[in-house]
């Protein structure tokens, strides 16, 4: 870890920023499930070991099954999820990998999403996602191990 206090320590007013994306991202509507997923998912791509970490914690705690979990990398492989979710999973690996695409989230993606949330979901679900996005970053700047607290 490259400092010697948590990132969310040294500066604590940026905590209340961040409940405030959770809560919003949170109380969208998005099911839960699906959070959790593009959570996972993002994290994932982005090498995030304490986010994937603590994202798969939290996912079990709200009933999420260790197959489900287990298979999240490799989702198109299996029949585990519902079309929503993986056309969740592909807006979460779309909007993640911005400079894999030229078309960044192609109109196909964003249609999928969109015929499996109503506008409220689907924003929740991509400020997730940019949430996910963010605290990555920040702990692959910092070297942020699993395990460690943020606070």
């Amino acid at each position: 870890m490259r400092t010697t206090r948590p990132m969310l320590a040294l500066l604590p007013d940026t905590q209340k920023g961040v409940q405030a994306l959770y809560g919003a991202a949170h109380q969208s509507g998005a099911p839960a499930t699906v959070l959790h997923l593009v959570h996972l998912r993002a994290s994932q791509i982005n090498g995030c070991s304490a986010c994937v970490a603590s994202g798969a914690k939290e996912a079990r705690k709200a009933g999420e099954t260790d197959e489900r979990l287990d298979t999240v990398a490799a989702w198109r492989e299996t029949t585990y999820f519902t079309d929503a979710e993986r056309a969740a999973l592909a807006l979460a690996e779309a909007a993640t990998r911005l400079a894999d695409n030229p078309a960044v989230v192609p109109d196909a993606v964003w249609d999928e999403a969109r015929a499996h949330f109503d506008e409220t979901a689907l924003a929740g679900i991509v400020l997730w996602i940019a949430t996910t996005n963010f605290f990555n970053r920040l702990n692959a700047t910092v070297q942020h191990p699993a395990g460690k607290p943020w606070f």
